[in-house]
């Protein structure tokens, strides 16, 4: 769940698995160092787990709407 807009920046990796709660199948996202992504907000909640051969490494900036905002909750 990532109730925010962020950006991120990958640093290290090639190949992630996204996994989703609910029995939703996994997606295997192909990544590239140096790759900038902009994310929309999501109430799904997912997991990014590194299955490359390689490891990974993001810079993640979130854009909070209020400064006691808490980019990534805990789980409701």
């Amino acid at each position: 769940m990532n109730p925010f807009h962020r950006v991120s920046v990958i640093l290290k990796g090639d190949t992630l698995a996204i996994e989703f709660r609910g029995g939703h199948p996994r997606e295997h996202v192909r990544v590239t160092s140096g790759q900038v992504d902009w994310d929309e907000p999501s109430d799904r909640i997912h997991r990014a787990v590194n299955i490359g051969s390689a490891p990974y490494e993001e810079i993640t900036i979130f854009f909070l709407a209020h400064p006691d905002d808490v980019p990534q909750p805990d789980d409701p």
